[in-house]
């Protein structure tokens, strides 16, 4: 029987250049969607989708993303005594959402020594990865759709979508046959291939359900090639040597490390809050009709 996916690892030691300047000084993971830091609306779709422990692998200047899933005394103190009970509340829930736990990475070693950080943490069972940057809108949270091919299989999962041709280039895109309505086997993956040589448009988003011995692969990975270690070498040889699965899910995509993916995603979380979406739609309509887009 296959162990549960309870473990979570999210990567946020980057630097978040595609969004500077705000990122020199505010880390990319704590940027609003409407009023909800990014990297909270991950922890809930790992909450919504059955994950016990999240792992964040940071880096110098990220402390901040570790403390807002911490208790925070003087502020509950001070809405306390301000009596703001719904404020009050809010803070609290986010400190009891999950068990986090933080790990350096204290070197820019490359994605794949970023997951090797967290060996000794997630131990000897299958985790999920998921980016930050990925922030997918959806009714069943991805990650719970990955991990019920899991459930069923048994073997690694990488979330995939299909991107223009022209586009490939800034994706690692899967090579692989179709097997099942939204299920691929992987042969192996190509890291930004040119769109002349790249072998589909089928390309990884940031979701990644593995076994353990994925971090054998990258530390063996490491020791022949060096660094940077790149994750994409190890899920090749974990294709070829076991069985890699990609999944086709169900949802909308937003690439907040991006600033147009950043704001798309404002757009549509804030269309679906019953609190502020119709003025929002009102406030597009006139623009419209205004002939301002």
């Amino acid at each position: 029987m296959n162990k549960p996916i309870r473990k979570a690892v999210v990567p946020v030691a980057g630097f978040g250049t595609r969004l500077l300047p705000v990122t020199k000084s505010v880390p990319k993971e704590l940027l609003p969607i409407v009023d909800v830091p990014a990297i909270q609306v991950i922890v809930e779709e790992c909450i919504a989708s059955g994950i016990e422990e999240v792992i964040f692998i940071t880096a110098r200047g990220k402390a901040g993303i570790v403390d807002h899933f911490d208790y925070s005394y003087e502020l509950e103190t001070y809405l306390a005594e301000k009596n703001k009970p719904r404020a009050l509340e809010t803070v609290r829930r986010v400190s009891s959402m999950i068990r986090t736990i933080a790990v350096r990475q204290k070197e820019p070693l490359g994605f794949g020594h970023a997951i090797l950080c967290a060996k000794e943490v997630v131990g000897d069972e299958p985790f999920i990865i998921v980016l930050p940057d990925d922030i997918i809108s959806s009714k069943v949270p991805v990650i719970r759709q990955m991990v019920d091919v899991y459930e069923k299989y048994g073997q690694g999962v990488v979330s995939v979508m299909r991107v223009d041709r022209e586009d490939v280039s800034n994706y690692g895109i899967v090579d692989g046959e179709s097997w099942a309505e939204g299920l691929y086997r992987v042969r192996t993956l190509v890291e930004k291939p040119s769109p002349d040589i790249a072998p589909s448009n089928l390309a990884i988003i940031g979701r990644y359900i593995l076994p353990p011995i994925i971090f054998e692969y990258l530390e063996e990975a490491a020791e022949k090639h060096g660094v940077p270690i790149q994750l994409t070498d190890a899920l090749a040889r974990l294709a070829h040597d076991r069985a890699l699965i990609g999944f086709e899910f169900e949802g909308e995509r937003h690439d907040t490390g991006d600033r147009l993916g950043l704001i798309t995603a404002n757009i549509d979380y804030a269309l679906k809050r019953e609190d502020i979406g119709p003025e929002l739609k009102e406030f597009l309509r006139k623009k419209h009709e205004a002939g301002e887009f």
